[in-house]
């Protein structure tokens, strides 16, 4: 009996070690919170969705005290209607909360919240916070371990269930009131930014309802047992100090709202299914965002005649935008025509003012010409590419493979070394740093940085792996 009494305490112990770590990492704004995995979530470039949330954000970053700049709103490939802060100055938001609004306004209100949240530094904090239910959760495992181990598995079995509940609810009201905090931050933000409080209110509704479709008809929910205040209670909460605002009525920008149209219909075209995507925009819809929805799904679905054809009645409209000779590029470089890929990514690059993103989609398509006349013209647009933007892995991948045509295989390697670390495959980022070492010349700033990946990726193998010796 003492054995199976131990075994069933051990099974308790797992079930609070889970719950613990759940309430580290978890932090959201709506829904289930994202849970840390072995597999990270997707993350979505773009250079046009990245320009447009900067844009919004900048003066809300401003009034929560950031450095102009310095915030950066991350879009995350998951259809749940969430956004949150996972500690530093980053916002990450799902495609389906871009997918569920209706309008810019809606979006400016989500990163408003998120904001509070990282001006307040409540991820910091959550350690401090969630020390009392930690404290609570060990004693009541080791009392009830004790009676266990004593014989008095009733006893014990009751300790351990009743500290946990105590520690749960402990910890979902520290996370309540840092909930409130952000929304009371987040009126602040919206105003100093000089933009309406409707927004925030309308997307409660769609958070309501998420509510009720993710809740059975016959269950009643405990508000004291939630991440968050209830709905209704934040909506009441929030709606009366935002309609006191003198921006209340005012009105969306409208440029804004143009360009939040397009990166929501580029966004549906390329994450749902291109059967979804073509009965929600049919032919018969010739508006802007229309054609740019049906291009990706169409690409997506493997038409490539189609996805050119709504990608030219873009071009029709704009022959110059960057974003739509971007699409045009990209269309035909991934179906084997990269030669006829260079005219439209070249205006692209040229109108983007030299966008990174779209610099490395460039670079890639002189590479896939495979004429050696263009690999010039590749390596100095992906140097630039990855001199602004070092987290683009393909970027790098196209630059090691220029260096490796002319027979570089020192900084072919370190390219490589780039790429693997940003995947976070340690052993290859370290294979590839130190086969760089062997010949850069010591103390420039490429070998440097060799030796930076390599020391860094042993680390992280060590720390992961334990010590070799």
């Amino acid at each position: 009996m003492a054995g199976n009494a131990i075994r069933l305490a051990s099974t308790h112990v797992a079930a609070l070690g889970r719950f613990l770590t759940f309430l580290a990492l978890s932090f959201l704004v709506a829904g289930r919170p994202l849970l840390a995995q072995d597999a990270g979530p997707q993350i979505l470039r773009d250079t046009e969705t990245e320009r447009f949330l900067a844009d919004i954000s900048a003066p809300m970053a401003k009034s929560a005290g950031l450095a102009p700049g310095a915030l950066q709103v991350v879009l995350i490939n998951d259809p749940e209607i969430n956004a949150f802060v996972a500690g530093g100055q980053t916002i990450y938001i799902n495609s389906g909360l871009i997918l569920a609004a209706d309008n810019a306004n809606e979006v400016e209100g989500v990163i408003a919240h998120e904001l509070g949240h990282i001006e307040a530094g409540h991820i910091a904090l959550q350690g401090e916070g969630l020390r009392p239910a930690s404290r609570i959760a060990l004693l009541s495992l080791l009392l009830g371990v004790a009676a266990i181990a004593a014989g008095a598995a009733g006893p014990g079995m009751a300790a351990l269930g009743a500290g946990t509940q105590v520690a749960q609810s402990k910890a979902l009201a520290f996370t309540r009131g840092q909930e409130g905090s952000a929304d009371a931050s987040a009126v602040r933000h919206l105003n100093e930014a000089h933009y309406s409080g409707k927004g925030m209110v309308s997307f409660f509704a769609k958070l309501k309802q998420e509510e009720y479709r993710l809740t059975p008809a016959d269950a009643t929910i405990d508000p004291y047992a939630q991440t968050h205040p209830m709905t209704d209670d934040r909506e009441a909460a929030l709606t009366a100090d935002l309609q006191k605002s003198p921006w209340w009525n005012t009105p969306s920008d409208a440029a804004q709202q143009v360009r939040f149209l397009r990166v929501k219909a580029k966004l549906a075209g390329y994450v749902q299914d291109p059967d979804v995507t073509l009965r929600k925009m049919p032919e018969s819809d010739q508006s802007i965002p229309a054609h740019y929805a049906r291009a990706y799904a169409w690409h997506r679905a493997a038409y490539p005649d189609k996805a050119n054809r709504e990608a030219d009645a873009l071009l029709a409209t704009a022959p110059l935008d960057p974003y739509f000779n971007e699409l045009k590029g990209q269309i035909l470089l991934e179906n084997g025509h990269p030669r006829e890929a260079l005219a439209p990514l070249r205006i692209a690059v040229d109108q983007s003012h030299g966008a990174p993103l779209i610099s490395a989609l460039f670079g890639q398509a002189l590479i896939a010409t495979d004429d050696p006349a263009n690999f010039a013209e590749a390596e100095k647009v992906l140097k630039i590419s990855v001199d602004k933007d070092r987290e683009d892995p393909l970027a790098w991948y196209a630059l090691g493979a220029v260096y490796a045509q002319r027979g570089d295989e020192a900084h072919a390697a370190l390219a490589s070394a780039e790429k693997y670390a940003m995947d976070g495959n340690n052993e290859l980022a370290r294979s590839n740093a130190e086969k760089a070492l062997l010949g850069l010349k010591q103390g420039t700033p490429d070998y440097l940085r060799a030796e930076d990946i390599a020391v860094t990726s042993r680390n992280n193998m060590d720390s992961r792996y334990g010590k070799r010796h």
